[in-house]
């Protein structure tokens, strides 16, 4: 009887041990995410354009040293990916092509993990990336595939402005201008997130331009 009590006095303890110390690590990541986000936001908004590929390749590395220490938490591979796409964009040429094939790679396995991608986030990423991305054999580019994560993400967060801005330009380089001009203006009327502010405010601004052209 004693045994018995004693085992589950212990075991009690363990379950108490590990839902304590459950949030502490969850608050480990989500503070460095936090911290991740915040900082890109601020290149990709505020940087001028000129400092901002050093800058995010340092990103990229802190983002990849996350990624290691929390291989499956999707917010940490979703901002692995962004990080990564826009370090690439930045780059340009060929060397950006396997920046980019690993910030695929990132949100694919986030995806698999999340199916909702971070509320939609991975898919715009994904989808920006496989639009940008040159085909094969150099790069794994594809139109399809582009289009069907846009309107996966679509699905998930119907007005976002970041959805909509980039399924617009798409479109604009699919010859679709009355599709085009609908998601424009989608995007401008969009309201921004309030944990990416900055980052849907410059798109929206981008989505206003992008209207003058169609």
């Amino acid at each position: 009887m004693h045994t018995l009590s004693f085992s589950r006095l212990l075991l009690a303890a363990a379950l108490g041990s590990t839902l304590a110390l459950a949030p502490l690590t969850a608050l480990a990541y989500e503070g460095d995410v936090f911290s991740l986000k915040n900082r890109w936001e601020n290149t990709v908004t505020e940087m001028p354009q000129n400092q901002r590929e050093n800058t995010l390749k340092a990103l990229a590395s802190e983002a990849e040293a996350l990624a290691e220490q929390y291989p499956n938490e999707a917010e940490v591979l979703i901002w692995q990916g962004i990080v990564l796409a826009s370090y690439a964009r930045e780059r340009g040429g060929l060397g950006a092509l396997g920046i980019a094939g690993d910030a695929r790679d990132a949100l694919e396995r986030a995806i698999e993990i999340d199916p909702q991608g971070g509320n939609g986030s991975a898919y715009v990423t994904l989808g920006a990336l496989y639009d940008r991305a040159p085909g094969r054999p150099l790069g794994f580019g594809n139109s399809s595939t582009a289009e069907h994560m846009f309107q996966r993400a679509l699905e998930i967060r119907p007005d976002g402005i970041d959805v909509n801005y980039y399924y617009a330009a798409f479109l604009k380089e699919e010859g679709n201008t009355q599709a085009a001009r609908e998601h424009a203006e989608r995007a401008v009327n969009g309201d921004a997130r309030d944990n990416r502010q900055a980052s849907d405010e410059a798109l929206r601004q981008d989505a206003q331009t992008l209207l003058q052209t169609l």
